[in-house]
Parts: C-alpha cells; sequence; structure tokens
C-alpha cells in the first residue's frame, strides 16, 4: 500500500450505535476558548448523531487542562451519589405508598412527556475536553503527562469512560486544524466528532 492510499484516522464501528438512553458529561476548558469551543462543539453533534438525547448531555467548564481530571472525578462521583440517593429514596416509597406510586408511575408513562425522556442516572460517559499548545518553556510537557495520567485515573477509578479530548499540539496552525477551523484551504477535522462517537461506543461496550 503506498503512502498516498493511507488515511489518517479511527475507523468507524462495525456495530450499531444507539445512544437514547445515555447520560453523557462533557468537561472542557475555557484556556484557548477559540478552539476548544468548536471541538465542543463537535462532540455535542456527533453524540446527537449516534442518538444521545440534548438534555442528557451535561456540559461544565473549567479554567483549563490540569483542572479537567479533578473536575471529572468530582462530578462523576457526584451523579453517582444522587443515583444511589435516588433510589434508595424510591424504595421507601414502594414501602409506604406501593398503590400511590404505581398509578403515578403509569400516569406518566400513558402521558408520553419529554420528561420519560430525561435519564436521573449516572453519567454513562465523560469527554474531558482542552488544548495545550507548546510555548518557550517546560510547562506544556508538565502539563499534558500530568493531564494525560489525570484522566486515565479518572477512568479506572469510576469505571465510567473517559474519553481524553486534549489536544496536545506544537503550534496554534496544528491545534487549529484538529478542531476543523485551519486557516487554510484545508480547514482540517474536528475531533470532537470521534471524541463524541467514542464515548457512545465505549458506554455501549458490552463484553
Amino acid at each position: 500500500m503506498g503512502g498516498d492510499d493511507f488515511h489518517k484516522g479511527v475507523k468507524e464501528s462495525t456495530r450499531k450505535l444507539d445512544g437514547r438512553g445515555l447520560k453523557v458529561l462533557i468537561v472542557h476548558t475555557r484556556w484557548n476558548s477559540e478552539i476548544v469551543d468548536p471541538l465542543v462543539h463537535g462532540t455535542k453533534a456527533s453524540l446527537e448523531r449516534y442518538g444521545v438525547l440534548p438534555q442528557n448531555v451535561t456540559v461544565r467548564d473549567v479554567p483549563g487542562a490540569y483542572e479537567l481530571p479533578a473536575a471529572a472525578l468530582r462530578l462523576i462521583r457526584r451523579s453517582q451519589q444522587q443515583s444511589t440517593n435516588l433510589v434508595s429514596n424510591i424504595v421507601d416509597d414502594l414501602m409506604t405508598t406501593a398503590g400511590e406510586l404505581t398509578a403515578s408511575v403509569k400516569g406518566s408513562v400513558d402521558s408520553g412527556s419529554i420528561g420519560a425522556d430525561i435519564k436521573s442516572g449516572p453519567f454513562d460517559a465523560v469527554v474531558c475536553i482542552g488544548v495545550l499548545i507548546k510555548g518557550s518553556t517546560m510547562h506544556f510537557e508538565y502539563i499534558a503527562e500530568a493531564v494525560s495520567q489525570g484522566i486515565m485515573r479518572v477512568g479506572l477509578d469510576t469505571g465510567v469512560p473517559t474519553v481524553f479530548g486534549v489536544l496536545t499540539c506544537l503550534s496554534d496552525d496544528q491545534a487549529m486544524e484538529r478542531a476543523g477551523i485551519g486557516r487554510g484551504e484545508k480547514k482540517g477535522h474536528n475531533h470532537g466528532l470521534d471524541w463524541g462517537a467514542a464515548a457512545v461506543e465505549m458506554a455501549l461496550l458490552d463484553l
């Protein structure tokens, strides 16, 4: 195969990805927002393409990339705790007012309201988005390493698929091309589209 035949990027999954029942968190930086914002938009568009409902996508921002892992971990754990509390409350209600609860649930299902589409459980996947651009000091190397390790730990420690959406670029042009807003004729590719697809695929992963 010649060099001209190679197309860089991820091959689309052969599985049918249906994200209608998923709840996804996006945590992004405000640092380099002109590049981050298109990446967030691309991620949300990708999630929608795979069926994730807009009301089930939560977006939060932090100052910079170094804060991404801590924020993601805190928000994941909070959603898991809220889900546990919700289940506990429902069990208590069932034991005391089973008849009323059954009638209420039936009415909600029959009404077909949009509220039925809102998922109240914990997050099924998280996408951490930021942009690091190398400068004239070692700051870039230290932050890139810390953020990479931190985001990996979030996924391993919580069991929630955590997508690494942090660009680590050597120049402004590289970053802009990877956000699909390049300065030249070729605008590049918005990697947020890939991150949204990865979040859905990993959330639905069933070994």
